[in-house]
């Protein structure tokens, strides 16, 4: 089978109109068609990604409407974290990482942890929480450094929307030493690591790509709670959310990888988009304050190509019979994706394992957001179901 993309197949009966397993996880479920979506357009994924196996999908969960009314899972070799796990037939208890998506779901933590005072203003220099590191303040003079530039201006908010201006390439493959973040994962201090690389620009101009930037957050939130960060996060949103302590990869020390190490079951990523969805509410509880939630949504930055950025969530948008529809996601490399469809009350959790296929990586999502999800949820909508 080649990249390219094959057309769906004609649909197959067990595609057609099923509901989704009730497991008393905390999903309510429906039939597509009760919850707001065609069936016979969603009926086409299942026999094309069979069909389409460079494409390695994973998994394909659906809620409208708050309820989880599409589930699949495919067969496919993948990864934890770079470790090869062989070919995985995935299912529904599975933990499944979810590289960058963490950044969003770290971002969310921010938004708790400002509620609480663990995080002062979001204008905050962020070298003055870091006493170890305050001796970075001041006029830069490197060679390689802009004439003037201060690291002192550095705020949280600069984190937020990975607009710190300093020098940072995560472009380059994870096997390559000269990795920005494989460079940070090893350093003896790697908050200094981080804040001690060149700056190229000032700070709030210009949006670069940062993993850095979200450790920085993570450990301002350790240090702010009192506590190490996977602990606090069980506390204060997975515990709520009735999510059981999840799999993080971990640095050397045991700290926690908030930029991309965390790893969850699928209906579990899908409950966080569900409940950033209802403005960080579920199932009546406030988890994430909902200003928080409107702000992280809202452009604060020009971001890669295309997308608008807000904190350390994608703001993009798509094309489907003419109608312009815009949506916030979590980006994870592999082809991680979980999108959030505001006006159309539709959360969508795309999982594949295209580690070594970058192209491909935006191209299947956006497939089965556009073609799937999004004619779906329309089609329904546009024939009165």
């Amino acid at each position: 089978m080649s990249g390219s993309e094959p057309q769906a197949t004609a649909p197959v009966p067990e595609a057609q109109g099923a509901a989704p397993a009730d497991l008393d996880d905390g999903w309510p479920v429906a039939a597509p068609s009760a919850a707001g979506l065609d069936p016979e357009i969603l009926a086409g994924l299942v026999p094309q990604f069979t069909a389409w196996t460079d494409a390695n999908l994973h998994a394909v969960l659906i809620a409208r409407h708050g309820r989880l009314a599409y589930e699949r899972y495919f067969t496919g070799p993948d990864q934890r974290w770079g470790q090869d796990l062989g070919v995985v037939s995935y299912a529904s208890g599975m933990a499944h990482d979810l590289r960058s998506m963490s950044k969003s779901i770290t971002s969310l933590l921010a938004g708790i942890g400002r509620e609480r005072s663990w995080l002062p203003d979001l204008d905050t220099p962020v070298l003055s929480l870091l006493p170890g590191c305050a001796d970075l303040a001041g006029p830069d003079k490197r060679e390689t450094d802009a004439a003037g530039l201060d690291r002192a201006a550095i705020t949280i908010r600069h984190l937020l929307t990975m607009s710190a201006g300093l020098a940072w390439n995560e472009d380059l493959p994870y096997s390559d030493p000269r990795n920005s973040e494989r460079l940070m994962s090893v350093a003896p201090d790697r908050a200094r690591y981080v804040l001690e690389q060149p700056l190229l620009r000032p700070p709030g101009r210009v949006y670069g790509y940062n993993g850095g930037l979200t450790l920085l957050l993570g450990d301002l939130l350790a240090a702010g709670g009192g506590a190490a960060l996977d602990d606090l996060a069980q506390e204060v949103l997975f515990d709520p959310l009735g999510i059981a302590r999840p799999d993080w990869v971990r640095y050397p020390d045991g700290v926690p990888n908030c930029a991309s190490g965390l790893r969850l079951r699928p209906r579990d990523s899908l409950k966080i988009g569900q409940m950033v969805l209802q403005g960080g509410l579920w199932q009546g509880r406030q988890v994430v304050p909902a200003g928080w939630i409107a702000e992280s949504l809202t452009p604060q930055i020009n971001g890669q190509e295309l997308y608008f950025y807000g904190y350390q969530w994608w703001l993009g948008r798509s094309l489907v019979r003419k109608r312009e529809i815009g949506w916030a996601a979590a980006r994870g490399w592999g082809g991680q994706r979980l999108f959030l469809v505001p006006e159309l009350d539709l959360a969508v959790l795309v999982h594949a394992g295209l580690y070594a296929n970058p192209p491909l990586q935006p191209v299947v999502g956006g497939v089965v957001l556009r073609r799937y999800a999004l004619e779906a949820a329309i089609a329904a909508d546009m024939a009165g179901t």
